[in-house]
């Protein structure tokens, strides 16, 4: 359960980097609303980029080009933000025409546009969707992956103390959606419609000269396909190791799980380029939550997994349903304002109350109540609870253990999966 979970919240997330690396294809022309094969030609090409980029270097390629991502990336944002506000007379000027875009009504729901500065009751679905976000984060495959394929738990420790700038370029990154209201940028598609997702490319297009905005356009296309490569592998992985060799062929030899992999690796490319055609990708952000939602449910069994057997694992797996079940009813019930489709949001009030929250959040809570409350139960009823033949030594091992060294000596690199 806690795998498939994982290669299907996964899907999502990948469809929304390929939505990311299509934005940039479209403000630069590729694809065409007159001919129905080119419509969705930037896609196609993005998804095409991403398959080859991983079937043929592995977790290897996106680790080399990670530094040259985070630089350019860094670049673009730390230039846009300085320059921006000193074309544009200083951010009093983008922040007084940001708030009366917002404030002003949107005839197709007859309500204000957005809202400028939230107001008390928004603050409960702010601070749910930043810890749901938060502690989903590291139940994500490409999370772990990254982890197990560090040099040494030093490598670890050094990330984590430079993650929160992550979070302050998304700030950054936010600022920028001001700026574009203040210059009258217009993200319009291939077929004439306005496409909020191009809002940013256009932006740089729009504003920098071309050089720069080819520098801006391509560090938006690496920061997508980047994580889009070590998501793609880390649910291949999950499959390889958890399914395949689990319940499949549990023989399997390195050069025979490498196989499986890259092909498992074009299945989950191949699914979030269908979540991203079968779907209104003005929704694609929405759905990426929903997969957060998803992956949250698997938080009970692995973190309380690592320090606990307290836990019934059939009571785990009830809850894991329970959670799963309530959070994709109560995000289908979700209804864009303006789309009137299903899926429009992540957000709703706790039953019973009027209190928004992230939806993940009280699914999560649902999970640890049947988890808990069964495991009372059938450890009451002497149910039969497996038994776990981990040891202490599997959960760590550093680049000198003697485990790493024989399997290096064992698997050279060039015999082991590329895309481990």
């Amino acid at each position: 359960a806690v795998a498939v979970t994982g290669i299907i919240a996964t899907m999502p997330y990948i469809a929304l980097q390929l939505v990311g690396i299509k934005a940039v294809l479209t403000v630069l022309g590729l694809g065409s609303a007159e001919n129905p094969l080119l419509t969705d030609l930037p896609l196609i090409v993005a998804f095409v980029v991403l398959a080859a980029y991983t079937y043929t270097s592995g977790l290897r390629a996106p680790a080399l080009i990670a530094v040259v991502k985070d630089l350019l990336i860094y670049l673009a944002v730390i230039v846009a933000v300085i320059y921006l506000p000193i074309k544009f007379g200083g951010w009093g000027n983008i922040f007084d025409a940001a708030q009366t875009k917002l404030d002003a009504v949107n005839p197709a729901t007859g309500k204000p546009a957005g809202i400028f500065i939230p107001g008390a009751g928004s603050y409960s679905a702010y601070w749910t969707l930043a810890l749901g976000s938060a502690l989903a984060l590291f139940m994500y495959p490409h999370s772990i992956t990254g982890v197990l394929a560090t040099k040494s738990r030093n490598t670890i420790r050094k990330n984590a103390a430079v993650l929160p700038l992550y979070s302050l370029l998304l700030g950054f990154l936010a600022l920028l959606g001001y700026a574009a209201i203040y210059a009258g940028t217009k993200p319009v598609d291939l077929n004439g419609t306005v496409n909020p997702q191009l809002v940013v490319p256009q932006l740089f297009l729009d504003n920098f000269p071309a050089w720069f905005a080819g520098i801006a356009l391509a560090a938006i296309a690496i920061g997508a396909l980047v994580p889009a490569a070590i998501m793609s592998i880390a649910a291949a992985n999950l499959f390889t190791r958890n399914i395949y060799r689990d319940f499949i062929k549990p023989d399997a030899n390195p050069r025979q799980e490498a196989n499986v992999s890259k092909i498992a690796s074009l299945v989950v490319k191949f699914g979030a380029l269908v979540f991203v055609l079968a779907m209104d990708q003005s929704a694609a952000i929405n759905m990426q939550l929903l997969g957060g939602i998803w992956i949250l449910q698997t938080f009970p069994a692995i973190v309380a997994g690592l320090y606990t057997r307290w836990f019934h694992r059939w009571a785990l797996f009830a809850g894991w349903a329970a959670g799963v079940i309530y959070g994709t009813i109560a995000a289908y019930n979700v209804v864009n304002p303006v789309t009137k489709a299903n899926f429009g949001g992540s957000i709703a009030a706790i039953p019973g109350t009027d209190v928004q929250v992230y939806i993940a959040v009280v699914a999560f809570a649902i999970n640890l109540i049947v988890a808990a409350g069964l495991s009372l139960i059938f450890r009451a009823m002497k149910l039969p609870d497996g038994k776990d033949i981990t040891r202490r030594s599997d959960y760590g091992a550093d680049e000198n253990d003697p485990k790493v060294a024989q399997i290096q000596r064992e698997y050279p690199l060039g015999e082991s999966s590329s895309t481990i």
